[in-house]
């Protein structure tokens, strides 16, 4: 899939799938949506709004309103490709968040994932 692509899909198209990954490992939307918070720094009211108006994902993280200063700590292989080595700053963003849901689904806890 080329990189416009995926830039504008819509945030609300891909969501379900992150939380359907983490529900099926016994996890929940809430820390779904908790990494989601952590990461871009939108409130749960934002993220709802985000949701609902299917804003695309370059929008999703331009617009984010703190991105989290310890994403640079987020290492590993998404897609076989590794998140750290990702030039192109909203394909690493995009990469930095499956790598979280991954983690999450894989049963790491939580302080872990958002790196405390």
């Amino acid at each position: 899939m080329d990189k416009h692509r995926i830039y504008t899909m819509s945030f609300a198209s891909v969501y379900p799938h992150y939380v359907t990954k983490a529900e099926k490992k016994g996890r929940t939307k809430s820390e779904v949506d908790e990494i989601i918070r952590w990461l871009t720094g939108y409130s749960q009211d934002e993220l709802d709004i985000i949701l609902e108006n299917k804003t695309d994902f370059e929008t999703f993280f331009a617009e984010a309103p703190n991105m989290n200063a310890s994403r640079s700590l987020i290492k590993g292989v998404v897609c076989g490709v590794r998140v750290e080595n990702i030039e192109e700053p909203t394909m690493r963003e995009i990469r930095y968040l499956d790598k979280l849901i991954d983690e999450l689904a894989k049963g790491k806890a939580m302080e872990k994932i958002l790196r405390a």
